[in-house]
């Protein structure tokens, strides 16, 4: 069983926080005390995709309670081992978009850097659960290889920092990457994908902050937030933060069977978004990544919701459904000229 130490949060590195996390089964379920009983676990999906969930997202979670909305995107269950026509490994067409060991060039003016393989939970609906990333590290050559690919298109003006989780990385080098992209004239923005500001807002440092806004470049950060309950009160503070920095703060959900198949939830998660300074950007039909065909929602379902979502929201919280397709060349709107 893990032990939260006892310390405050402040003189408690992100790094050592983090090395609480849960990696067993048994040790989560302790800690909230449920049964196996009580909940359709599977080690052997564990075993495909392992199970990691950080304590500080874990202390958000009800106690005694199989349904909770933040267990259930992160525990691993039996019905991630059925194969269900239609999802598959690489669900969004990541593969062939990765001209280069650590980037993936899709859509016209901007790329993607994998920055590393590690995420800091283990998110069951992942579409990247099953990425070859051991053929997409980024050593120091391959970071040199797709920093002169950049700088070789001219098109290109916007570096998206990914993963994995970006945010992993240390803030000297996040620095240095950084400040090698400042060089190249037509890059303007940098832009990080990240669930750490919510899973572990401790890692939201001084020093991270000066590392990504200390350039000419723009810095964006688009966190992951599903559920309302993600956002307590040291997430909030740390996304305030972000945004007196100067940090343009988007959030991109996922609509996920169970967890928050219900406007009134993504109404509220909107609502609480915004009082932390951070707009709605995307809400994802589920990728039908294999694994994870127990989040679907069907598409009936889905645009009732959103219709409601719609009815309830002005339209500057409504953040934008969508749907990736593997090989198109952007993300396709889903919404069903539904008024803002």
């Amino acid at each position: 069983m893990i032990q939260r130490i006892e310390t405050l949060g402040q003189t408690l590195s992100w790094q050592k926080m983090l090395s609480e996390s849960f990696t067993q089964i048994q040790d989560l379920l302790d800690f909230l005390q449920l049964r196996p009983a009580d909940v359709n676990t599977s080690e052997e999906a564990a075993k495909q995709f392992k199970c990691l969930v950080p304590l500080s997202f874990a202390e958000r979670m009800e106690k005694a309670n199989p349904f909770d909305p933040l267990l259930l995107q992160m525990l691993p269950v039996s019905a991630e081992l059925q194969n269900v026509e239609g999802f598959v490994q690489d669900p969004v067409g990541d593969l062939k978009a990765n001209p280069i060991p650590g980037l993936l060039h899709k859509y016209h003016g901007r790329v993607l850097l994998l920055t590393n393989s590690g995420c800091a939970g283990n998110c069951r609906y992942c579409f990247r659960r099953h990425f070859p990333y051991q053929e997409n590290s980024l050593s120091q050559s391959e970071i040199q290889q797709a920093i002169q690919y950049i700088q070789e298109d001219e098109s290109i003006n916007e570096v998206i920092f990914s993963g994995g989780e970006p945010l992993l990385n240390s803030d000297n080098r996040l620095a240095t990457w950084i400040s090698q992209l400042a060089e190249i004239k037509h890059v303007s923005r940098i832009r990080f994908h990240s669930r750490l500001p919510i899973f572990l807002p401790a890692r939201i440092t001084t020093s991270f902050i000066q590392a990504i806004t200390s350039s000419r470049l723009k810095p964006i950060m688009v966190i992951h937030s599903n559920h309302p309950r993600e956002i307590n009160e040291e997430v909030r503070r740390t996304l305030l933060t972000m945004h007196k920095a100067g940090v343009l703060v988007l959030n991109q959900s996922v609509l996920l069977n169970g967890i928050n198949d219900d406007a009134k939830i993504l109404t509220n998660l909107s609502e609480r978004l915004f009082e932390a300074k951070v707009l709605p950007y995307y809400l994802h039909s589920l990728d039908p990544v294999q694994g994870a065909a127990h989040f679907h929602t069907d598409e009936t379902q889905l645009h009732d919701i959103y219709k409601e979502l719609c009815n309830s929201l002005p339209g500057f919280l409504v953040p934008k459904l969508v749907r990736e397709v593997a090989g198109e060349k952007s993300k396709i709107g889903l919404n069903p000229n539904f008024q803002l």
